[in-house]
């Protein structure tokens, strides 16, 4: 998955418009191929594959990537802000996992994730949306990171944009170091929320990132 936003509109649409529709330009998954090479791998590894217990391993373990690696297409809906709300939205501990790049291993943890309206504000399950939509791939934290804020600074256009994940990941616990227990704490902010000290201070503190 490339740093790119995942956002596409069919026509374009500005920026006010209050549906958008999101789609992934993910690679689809060829399933066949990957049970093929999931075979060869269990081979590799000194396995049988056509054991009792390892005969239908292959299929499963390409469903369960093909699923991991799937965005769920989805419109990204908002609304006129006309009561003129000017305070943060925040939403605290959505659950996410994704997959390390480097090793097909998962990271899984929390993300915190606030805004500050403009015209606009945004269906609130819409946030645990874009960040799913981007997590379902290959990624690596700091890239996952700054996707999400970028998605919604840009559609969404608010004055300020933050998300901060929190994280733990098996290439770092099951091998190498196995720092058991670690979390690793990644952030993206754009607009009052990076340039403005005393709500930039408000978003860290209603997260309670750090305590």
């Amino acid at each position: 998955m490339t740093s790119a936003p995942l956002e596409r509109s069919s026509p374009p649409r500005p920026s006010n418009t209050p549906h958008r529709r999101v789609v992934s330009d993910a690679a689809r998954v060829d399933v066949p191929a990957a049970e093929v090479a999931v075979r060869a791998l269990l081979t590799a590894l000194g396995q049988d594959p056509a054991s009792e217990h390892l005969r239908d391993t292959p299929r499963r373990v390409a469903a369960a990537y093909a699923e991991m690696l799937t965005p769920e297409a989805f419109t990204l809906t908002t609304f006129g802000n006309d009561e003129g709300y000017d305070e943060l939205v925040l939403a605290r501990d959505l659950p996410f996992q994704s997959l390390c790049e480097h090793h097909l291993l998962p990271f899984s943890g929390i993300a915190h994730i606030g805004y500050l309206p403009g015209s606009r504000i945004l269906g609130l399950s819409k946030l645990a949306r874009v960040l799913d939509c981007f997590a379902r791939g290959l990624q690596v934290q700091e890239r996952l990171t700054k996707q999400v804020a970028d998605c919604l600074h840009q559609s969404l256009q608010p004055k300020g944009v933050a998300v901060v994940l929190e994280a733990a990941h098996q290439c770092m616990s099951l091998r190498g170091v196995r720092a058991h227990g670690s979390r690793t704490v990644t952030s993206a902010l754009h607009g009052l929320l990076r340039d403005n000290a005393a709500t930039r201070s408000e978003f860290f503190a209603l997260t309670g990132v750090g305590r």
